[in-house]
């Protein structure tokens, strides 16, 4: 109890001395924190700004789905040296695919298939452009979404290709004006289709394919104006694996199924793809472990330059305590007592730099996403990673100085004061 007592005395004076040193000093002492302040600032900055990316980029991955497989024409990571044009001549997934799928698939739970054009939407004079998106029956099974009101297509609207459609909220507020759209007419392709759903509102979304602005329609309906055995018409059967079974077992799965069914002779290349959301995430992961590098390079110049400042603080101080040490050394003081004084005081020093950069970045990024809308936020691990980094620097900067003063002698230290 006595110790911990005496090691709060001792930080209280380390950190009353720190205070004097900027009110006596206050142009050297700010001068000499900047380095701390700015290296933090780019550090912690930079981080924040791309953990910000990376969370968005991976909530818009995470909405494909983790354990949804997707049959397409073309890979989302071409490796290798096999040449692009040869995925050019691969066809296009259509129904009967998907039919197989359905009927030899043991590890699936549900598979659907989606396919989409631009297109502009008409509703009286008022018109959109929007994705059009004409999908199979069970395509609310593989793929998660929501709607605000209305529901999804019935199995006999499906197979018939009735004339109906689920729009976007956006799709909705543009040309209803924000008046409840189930139940009117809204105009794809030249025809009437009768509006029963509206997506709930999702805003942007990077990889997730927003509903904002799709008009969804079903895929019986969508053959009659899509070409659907075209070469260039981006297909996909979305597959969910069934629970327990492994992406890795439905891939093996899928592989089969689909070079039975597209006639592939044993040691021939597959004629598609099948693609996961793993892929996206391991080629983020290698780019942002290089922006990461190139964060600790940009701020690491201005935290050594900080931390030859603090180093240049504390020499000060110890030059101009030099008495004051002699007299506690002659009182009893021990080294370890003068040692830890001297690093408590560093390392506060250090702190008050890193907190300053830390507040600028607090203050820029709630100007940010107040001025442009972007969910740009300092987390608790940046603060934690700039606090941490900066009592490094004062425990490292200030070591060799507090050293020096521990070691002083206290008869010569003494007579300084004469």
């Amino acid at each position: 109890m006595n110790q911990f007592v005496t090691y709060l005395k001792l930080l209280r004076e380390s950190i009353m001395f720190a205070l004097q040193a900027i009110v006596v000093n206050k142009v050297r002492t700010v001068l000499s924190l900047l380095g701390i302040t700015i290296g933090i600032f780019s550090i912690i900055s930079v981080f924040t700004i791309f953990d910000s990316i990376e969370r968005t980029i991976r909530d818009s991955v995470n909405s494909l789905g983790s354990n949804v497989l997707y049959v397409q024409k073309w890979p989302w990571a071409f490796g290798g040296d096999y040449p692009w044009w040869e995925y050019m001549k691969r066809p296009e997934p259509d129904l009967n695919d998907l039919e197989e799928i359905n009927r030899k698939s043991q590890a699936a739970a549900a598979s659907a298939y989606a396919v989409g054009t631009w297109r502009k939407v008409k509703h009286g004079n008022l018109s959109v452009e929007s994705s059009i998106n004409a999908v199979s029956f069970d395509y609310p099974d593989v793929m998660a979404f929501e709607l605000s009101s209305g529901r999804f297509f019935t199995a006999e609207e499906s197979a018939g290709g009735r004339p109906v459609a689920i729009i976007g909220a956006e799709i909705a507020s543009i040309l209803y004006n924000n008046a409840d759209p189930l139940g009117q007419k809204l105009k794809v392709f030249g025809r009437q289709l009768e509006i029963i759903g509206v997506f709930r509102k999702e805003g942007k979304i990077d990889f997730g394919n927003s509903n904002d602005r799709v008009v969804m329609i079903p895929v019986q309906l969508g053959r009659s104006y899509m070409d659907l055995k075209s070469d260039n018409i981006g297909a996909m059967i979305a597959v969910k694996a069934k629970p327990n079974i492994s992406n890795e077992e439905l891939r093996y799965e899928l592989e089969g199924i689909m070079r039975s069914v597209r006639k592939i002779k044993p040691g021939q290349e597959d004629d598609f793809s099948i693609n996961q959301t793993s892929l996206i995430t391991q080629g983020f992961d290698a780019v942002f472990g290089v922006i990461s590098i190139v964060g600790w390079i940009i701020g690491g110049f201005s935290l050594l330059v900080g931390g030859f400042g603090i180093a240049n603080i504390m020499f000060v101080s110890v030059r101009e305590r030099t008495g004051q040490i002699g007299i506690q050394k002659s009182m009893g003081a021990k080294n370890t007592f003068i040692l830890q004084e001297f690093l408590f005081e560093s390392i506060f020093l250090s702190l008050l730099g890193g907190l300053v950069g830390l507040f600028l970045i607090f203050i820029i990024t709630k100007i940010i996403a107040y001025t442009f809308d972007m969910p740009l936020i300092l987390t608790a691990g940046n603060i934690i990673l700039g606090i941490s980094v900066s009592a490094i620097i004062g425990l490292v900067s200030g070591f060799i100085p507090a050293l020096t003063a521990s070691k002083l002698d206290p008869v010569e230290a003494m007579r300084t004061t004469m």
